[in-house]
C-alpha cells in the first residue's frame, strides 16, 4: 500500500500523520515529543497551545528549542540512562523517526487515561530505500499494534511505502490511553 505524504519533513515541517491527529490531544495538554531533533513536532504543538517538553539525548539539536516560549528541553539519553519523567504525566506522546523496543512500555505508562500516542518510525523493507536498513531500527508487520497494552483504543493505523520526502517503508499509530473512560474519536 502506498500512503499519501504531501509535506516534506524538513525541520519546521511537521509529519501529516502528528497534524492529522493533533486534535485529539486534550487541550493544554502536557506533550512529550521523544527523540524530537531540532523540534519540528514540538514547535507545532506548541503553537497549537500545549505545554511541550522537548526530549532528546543530543544537546546541540535541543540548544534551538531553548529559547522557544512553552518548550521545555530535556536532554537525557534514554537508551542508557534512567526514563526522566513520572508514569501518567503526559497528555501525548508524539514519536517519530525513532526505535528503541525497551522503552515501548515506558512509553505507554507516560499517558495519563485519555493520553494519545502519536508513533511514526520505519518499518522493514526500508533497507530497500537506504537508511535506516538495520533490522534493530525497522519495525516488523503489524509490530506497533502488537505492542500495545489492551488498555489503549487504536483511532488509526497504517503501514506501507511513501514517495515524499523520499522513498521510505513506515509505520502509524495513533491510539489513545482509556483506562477507564470512553473516548470518542
Amino acid at each position: 500500500m502506498t500512503i499519501p505524504h504531501p509535506h516534506p519533513h524538513g525541520i519546521g515541517e511537521p509529519s501529516d500523520w502528528v497534524i492529522r491527529f493533533a486534535h485529539l490531544i486534550p487541550s493544554n495538554g502536557a506533550v512529550l515529543d521523544v527523540a524530537c531533533g531540532q523540534g519540528r513536532h514540538a514547535r507545532y504543538l506548541s503553537g497549537r497551545g500545549h505545554r511541550v517538553y522537548a526530549l532528546d539525548r543530543d544537546p546541540e539539536a535541543l540548544r534551538v528549542l531553548g529559547s522557544q516560549s512553552g518548550i521545555d528541553v530535556h536532554c537525557a539519553d534514554i537508551e542508557s540512562g534512567p526514563w526522566p519523567f513520572p508514569d501518567g504525566n503526559f497528555d501525548a506522546l508524539v514519536v517519530t523517526n525513532y526505535l528503541h523496543r525497551p522503552l515501548f512500555p515506558v512509553f505507554f505508562a507516560a499517558l495519563r487515561s485519555g493520553g494519545v500516542l502519536i508513533y511514526e518510525t520505519f518499518a522493514r523493507g526500508n533497507e530497500l530505500h537506504g537508511r535506516p536498513a538495520n533490522p534493530d531500527f525497522l519495525l516488523a508487520p503489524g509490530e506497533l499494534l502488537e505492542q500495545l497494552p489492551g488498555n489503549f483504543v487504536v483511532a488509526a493505523f497504517e503501514q506501507g511505502t511513501i514517495s515524499s520526502p523520499k522513498p521510505a517503508v513506515i509505520q502509524r499509530l495513533c491510539a489513545i490511553r482509556a483506562d477507564t473512560l470512553l473516548y470518542k474519536i
